[in-house]
């Protein structure tokens, strides 16, 4: 028995990560103003919603409930504003607030335990969220590097492309050059 009450907070926290992964798979799009504050109108109904829920319950079971309806809106606030900004930096601070909300969850539930049982699940749900910081760290380091490596290559296509035209001469020279500026989108 004392194997499943440590397991639990290892599953539940892996659970609440993958529904919250799954909740933010979509993709940047273009949203207009409008669009955006009924999206944060009702997250913020559906949160008041799930939060309501809550009322039912007593004791921990209602911190619980409450840090997870706290959890999903913070997560869906910043998956909204990845969606309306298309900005990596902010698509990176989904991974933060999935981390912040499985971890607050976990939490809460180490609650119910006592002793060494209670700190061992707290160092646990700290050791989880730490993990998932590192990786939303490395994946907002490894983005740039690819930012860069984009950059570079396309650098070095443009070069190419100019010494292409060196071969050629007069008007047929400009208008090679233009074109490589063009396509490069270089000034």
């Amino acid at each position: 028995m004392n194997a499943i009450n440590t397991a639990r907070p290892h599953s539940i926290v892996l659970a609440v990560a993958l529904l919250l992964t799954a909740a933010g798979a979509q993709a940047a799009g273009n949203m207009s103003r409008t669009d955006y504050g009924a999206a944060k109108d009702r997250i913020s109904a559906d949160y008041k919603a799930a939060r309501a829920s809550c009322d039912q319950l007593s004791g921990n079971a209602k911190d619980i409930c409450v840090e997870q309806a706290k959890g999903k809106e913070s997560v869906a606030r910043a998956e909204l504003e990845a969606d309306y900004t298309g900005k990596a930096s902010d698509r990176n601070k989904i991974a933060t607030a999935k981390a912040d909300a499985a971890y607050a969850v976990a939490k809460e539930e180490c609650d119910d335990k006592a002793g060494n049982a209670k700190d061992t699940c707290v160092a646990e749900a700290k050791a989880a969220h730490t993990k998932a910081l590192a990786d939303a760290k490395l994946s907002k380091k490894v983005g740039e590097a690819r930012k860069d490596a984009i950059e570079d290559k396309h650098d070095a296509d443009y070069k190419v492309a100019v010494q292409k035209c060196d071969a050629l001469a007069g008007d047929a020279k400009s208008a090679c050059v233009s074109d490589a500026k063009a396509r490069y989108q270089k000034n």
